[in-house]
């Protein structure tokens, strides 16, 4: 994935927090490197629109404000050129002027037009449209997090283009990341950015607990609890950080299983979750023996794995451009895949945290152009993911991680070939629901995980008044 940050807002439990940018680091291969949460809400502070690379017929907002007067509405009436609504400058910007600048070199004169609208603002519009009756303020194409694509798609389906014949390989995505868009069997999405779950850990101090990153590879979380606890000992240092209250890990672990807090018929599935109380139980027993420490608030959290008081970590592999901020600690870092859970049907030692879509709307008067454009660059070019790993954004379409360009050594992580890695992780994740009430259940499974650890609520208790705090917001 590209290489420059940017801000990520997530609301989970009733805590806000505000991802920092993140800064560039570069590697001694030359390649700039670096992640950023996938699926940001924010817009980076940078004015830069990230175009220097791309051609005069590739456009983007100079202006990172969403201001009425800086935004792009509808469809184009020039036969080469399409609408775009996304964010940030330094990543998704970049990559879709890349894209246009590469589909350009075998279709002169097409170009893009770009406005900078941070996520939140385009699913304000999208709902705004709607509500209005009125679809033709709506770009060619826009982005969406992934975790929202459901909601947006099962209440407002003719927003979007049904891409399911559109000719787009989907097959060649991971599974887990196609889901996220696809709904009743049709797909409304083109994936993009990578969130696959990283175990980052400290090599030297698993060393000084006797341990190499191999001793953590493919893995139970019963295993891991208890070489947690050998680094502890030997090391004074937590094996894992958290944020109070953020539900990220608890999250991932479920995905992991091939689970949700939904059932397939859109039904909560909380209090009957064969995975979720073992998890929070895991999560509780880590915390009191000392070997997963809980921060306050994002910047905590950043500063815990960077200060060296933390032996690791476990998030979306955006969090690595956070890791590399700190330059004095290259070949002290080393990334395998997550544990799995002892015991559960399915267990993988693989999950998912952030992510965006690209969708096509019904607003579109060049559908064909929009969906080879797409099929040509982020659902087919080689090319155009060598060059957007330098902005940190790494591929979920399978065969961009066959590239020279992915199998680079990176000297921070010991010379290994993290990005390849990375790209196998993602097809090897199991899908999840998500649904249009999945924010709602998230955040009900924050509150029950933050009352229970800060406050020693009871967990069955908790996890049935999650459950009902959900049945209740879906009308139930």
């Amino acid at each position: 994935m590209p290489v420059f940050g940017r801000v990520n807002k997530y609301i989970s439990g009733g805590y806000t927090f505000m991802k920092r940018k993140i800064v560039a680091v570069v590697l001694a291969s030359t390649m700039v490197f670096g992640m950023t949460a996938c699926g940001s809400s924010g817009a980076s502070d940078s004015s830069s629109a990230g175009s220097d690379a791309a051609t005069d017929d590739t456009t983007a907002t100079d202006d990172s404000s969403s201001d009425d007067a800086d935004v792009v509405e509808g469809s184009s009436d020039d036969e080469n050129t399409l609408t775009v609504w996304t964010w940030d400058p330094n990543f998704n910007i970049y990559a879709i002027n890349k894209a246009a600048e590469i589909y350009a070199q075998d279709h002169p004169g097409f170009k893009v037009e770009v406005s900078e609208i941070q996520s939140d603002d385009i699913e304000t519009r999208l709902t705004t449209a709607v509500s209005a009756g009125d679809l033709s303020t709506l770009p060619d194409i826009f982005l969406m997090q992934d975790n929202s694509f459901q909601k947006y798609a099962t209440n407002y389906p003719d927003i979007f283009t049904d891409l399911t014949d559109s000719g787009i390989d989907f097959s060649q995505f991971s599974k887990a990341k196609v889901a996220y868009s696809t709904l009743d069997g049709k797909n409304y999405g083109i994936p993009f950015d990578n969130g696959a779950v990283i175990e980052c850990l400290r090599t030297d101090m698993l060393e000084e607990a006797g341990y190499t990153v191999d001793d953590f590879t493919d893995i139970t979380w019963s295993d891991f609890m208890e070489k947690a606890k050998v680094v502890k000992e030997k090391t004074g240092q937590p094996i894992l950080t958290s944020q109070a209250g953020s539900p990220d890990l608890v999250m991932e672990m479920l995905q992991s299983c091939g689970l949700s807090l939904f059932n397939e018929d859109g039904s909560v599935n909380i209090k009957d979750n064969k995975a979720l109380k073992p998890i929070l139980e895991i999560y509780q027993q880590m915390v009191a023996d000392g070997t997963l420490v809980e921060v306050t608030d994002w910047d905590q959290y950043i500063a815990s794995i960077n200060n060296g008081t933390t032996a690791g970590v476990i998030n979306g592999c955006w969090i690595m451009a956070s890791i590399v901020a700190n330059d004095d600690q290259s070949g002290k870092w080393a990334i395998t895949n997550m544990p799995k859970l002892d015991d559960v049907d399915g267990a993988t030692n693989y999950s998912n945290n952030g992510g965006s879509s690209w969708a096509i709307t019904s607003n579109c008067k060049k559908v064909d152009l929009a969906v080879d454009f797409m099929n040509s660059t982020f659902a087919g070019s080689t090319e155009f993911y060598d060059d957007i790993i330098s902005k940190g954004a790494l591929a979920t379409w399978a065969p961009a991680g066959d590239s020279d360009a992915y199998a680079q050594p990176v000297e921070f992580f010991g010379g290994d070939a993290v990005y390849a890695k990375i790209v196998d992780f993602s097809t090897k994740t199991p899908s999840n629901i998500t649904g249009a009430f999945y924010y709602d259940a998230r955040d009900a499974v924050g509150v029950a995980l933050s009352n229970i650890i800060q406050s020693g609520a009871d967990m069955d208790s908790e996890i049935a008044t999650a459950q009902d705090t959900v049945e209740f917001n879906m009308g139930g």
